[in-house]
């Protein structure tokens, strides 16, 4: 090997003791599955690279058979943590049957590549790891289309490592080789570390944070990373008084979670703060940059627009922060770090949605509690979302017709109320 091929390689073999290092760390932290998977990505890519490159003390017919099986172990391994990465193995069932397909498929190619030349069984047995990285690119680009944490990151990570194999292949087959491909497998290896290793820590900083706010609950801003109680009341003022005395639209919406407590006194304290956690993090996302956001009661969140164009933009951001909230959660029951990422009780939220268009000439305290009202009637409703109704001078469910009634008579009949 020359002293250019050698250079890159010694960067990635930089980069995968960094992430030894960094999954080390992780340990000591008490993460302990985002450590494994650190170091298990590391330590499987450099011995992978090490017998691809010929570094392993045998030659010829031998390093052939023992690459076979180092292949077929590398895509195992690979395999694994990535089912385990996506939640396939909690799915008992999805989980059997993909283990049992994997090892099946890795029994029959090394039982093929016995009956078959060593250079052959080199061969099909590296066909075999770029086919397995090649199902869980498919696996990984439907997450990533489902919206799943680190998807697409995921998605170009294995895209690297495919170009790492097959470059790899071509070096273990054809020996001696140009360094130009020793350069494209390097680098490739190098980008999915990296790769990797930003996942990684963003599921290792998700797991801090919210170790962080289950052991303190809500009373720590953290838990939501929003408004606490008393900032939402300054907001609020803010918004009705901050311009002047002269009556501007403005749009109220509540958000009631109805079985927050019921899962409390199910699961204890820390199963709430996680509930708690998730569905503020599921808020920010959808919620656009001009609503300000805040806390509201213990149990709810309350969001605020200012010079709203009509009751149907309402509608639209509250169905959407509804359909965001409703989807189901997996919840950890017990507050240690350790076992934060580990699966106890699935749970969806019982959110209702209140919404009302009114205007600045209205008192704060009573708007607030007038969409908090609405927000807790929409419990009853199919739709869960509820607004004021100045047909009816009530509380009513909010269908997609109702979102056709111009602003103005809304927020005048509000103000009444």
């Amino acid at each position: 090997m020359d002293r250019v091929a050698a250079g890159f390689w010694g960067a990635f073999f930089c980069t995968a003791t960094l992430m030894l290092v960094i999954s080390l760390a992780a340990f000591a932290r008490s993460q302990r599955r985002v450590a494994l998977m650190a170091g298990l990505t590391s330590l499987t890519s450099a011995g992978f690279v090490v017998a691809y490159l010929g570094w392993l003390p045998i030659e010829g017919a031998v390093e052939a058979r023992v690459l076979a099986h180092v292949a077929v172990a590398s895509a195992v391994l690979l395999a694994l943590m990535l089912m385990a990465t996506f939640g396939m193995l909690r799915q008992r069932a999805v989980g059997r049957v993909a283990l049992l397909l994997l090892f099946a498929a890795a029994a029959v190619v090394l039982l093929a590549g016995w009956m078959l030349e060593p250079g052959e069984a080199l061969a099909i047995s590296s066909m075999a790891a770029f086919g397995v990285g090649s199902a869980m690119l498919v696996v990984t680009v439907r997450g990533a289309r489902r919206g799943d944490r680190g998807g697409w990151s995921f998605v170009a990570g294995l895209v690297f490592m495919l170009v790492a194999i097959a470059s790899l292949s071509w070096i273990a087959l054809t020996r001696p080789t140009a360094w130009p491909v020793h350069a494209v497998a390097a680098l490739s290896g190098v980008a999915y570390l990296c790769v990797i290793a930003a996942v990684l820590w963003a599921r290792y900083s998700y797991l801090l944070e919210l170790a962080e706010v289950m052991s303190h609950g809500p009373s720590y801003d953290p838990v939501t990373r929003m408004r606490s109680h008393s900032e939402t009341g300054q907001m609020v003022g803010e918004a009705f008084f901050g311009r002047g005395a002269d009556a501007r639209p403005i749009g109220v919406i509540a958000i009631c979670i109805g079985n927050l407590y019921a899962l409390e006194n199910l699961h204890g304290r820390a199963a709430f703060n996680h509930a708690l956690f998730v569905c503020a993090g599921r808020l920010r996302r959808c919620v656009p940059q001009n609503v300000e956001m805040g806390r509201l009661g213990e149990d709810g969140f309350l969001l605020l627009v200012r010079s709203p164009a009509r009751l149907d933009n309402l509608a639209q951001l509250a169905g959407s922060i509804r359909e965001r909230l409703v989807r189901p959660v997996t919840l950890s029951t017990r507050s240690d770090p350790a076992g934060l990422d580990g699966p106890n009780t699935s749970w969806v939220a019982e959110a209702g949605v209140g919404v009302l268009l009114t205007n600045t000439q209205v008192r704060p305290s009573h708007a607030v509690a007038t969409a908090r009202a609405m927000a807790r009637t929409a419990w009853s409703y199919p739709s869960r979302l509820a607004f004021f109704d100045p047909a009816s001078g009530q509380i009513a469910e909010l269908l997609p017709g109702d979102t056709e009634r111009p602003g103005p008579a809304g927020a005048a009949t509000a103000s009444a109320a």
